[in-house]
């Protein structure tokens, strides 16, 4: 009897102990679990963090701890997380509006010009070490080497020379963006607008060279023609049967128009009295 009265507690608490154990290995059990999917999770995190893909036409700079590294790309590339970093350079060749500005040119003359640049970068370690934004510095030094340059030339030679003074501000702008590790490949002139009164100004004296040359080369078409008549009049006088031969032709071609005129030209008449002449001297 007091086998079986210490038999009922023991059994209890064994079992309570087993439930115990069993928790236990619940909760290790879910802790493993969770413990794994954090790690997963947090290795698909940095192997996103640290696979980078370049284009054919992008470069990507690699700083190490604040440190330049290098150059790499294009393909994929593979960074150290949290410890290197990589900034994307693209070397195709970029267009850049120069707005509009209002210059003076170098008489006094008050224009608006716009402009255009086309520059690439060669050498991404300097795009991105020498200068805090490279495009920005390429727009404002564009800017004041177009107000520089056309303020040394005169509005005619702006109009008649814009190659060789977009060469020039090329060559300008190239000289300052070189230690940026920029080329510069050309800047164009687009636009030029002129004040009215000065448009007006121009329309006159384009009208004014117009008519001179049309009095110029109505005058020379005069004088050619004044030189050929009187090669034509010394020819004749020397062959006076040219003369009718020429007259007889005049006739043909009035004759092709239907009409009931008849015409004696004087030549003619005067060859009749000579003819008559002939003729009374030989009876």
């Amino acid at each position: 009897m007091d086998t079986d009265g210490h038999s009922g507690p023991s059994v209890f608490l064994l079992n309570i102990l087993n439930m115990i154990h069993s928790l236990y290995i619940v909760i290790n059990l879910h802790f493993m679990f969770t413990t794994l999917y954090i790690v997963g999770l947090i290795v698909v995190i940095l192997l996103a963090l640290s696979l980078r893909v370049v284009k054919e036409y992008d470069r990507g700079v690699i700083f190490f701890l604040g440190k330049l590294t290098g150059v790499r790309g294009p393909g994929l590339i593979i960074l150290i997380p949290l410890f290197e970093q990589m900034t994307r350079v693209s070397l195709r060749t970029i267009t850049m509006n120069i707005p509009s500005q209002k210059i003076i040119t170098k008489d006094n003359v008050s224009i608006d010009i716009a402009a255009v640049a086309y520059f690439k970068i060669v050498d991404p370690k300097k795009s991105v070490v020498a200068v805090e934004n490279v495009y920005n510095a390429i727009n404002q030094i564009s800017q004041t080497t177009v107000r520089n340059v056309i303020g040394q030339f005169m509005l005619d030679q702006l109009l008649s020379q814009t190659i060789d003074i977009n060469k020039q501000i090329r060559e300008v702008i190239d000289v300052h963006t070189e230690p940026w590790g920029v080329e510069v490949t050309a800047v164009e002139i687009k636009d030029i607008t002129l004040p009215e009164n000065m448009q007006r100004a121009m329309a006159k004296e384009a009208e004014a060279e117009r008519e001179r040359r049309a009095k110029i080369v109505a005058a020379e078409g005069e004088f050619q023609a004044a030189e050929k008549l009187g090669q034509a009049a010394d020819l004749i006088s020397k062959h006076p049967v040219a003369l009718q031969l020429r007259t007889l032709q005049t006739m043909a071609e009035i004759s092709v128009e239907k009409n009931s005129t008849i015409i004696f030209p004087a030549q003619f008449m005067t060859t009749v009295h000579e003819a008559m002449k002939m003729v009374k001297g030989d009876q």
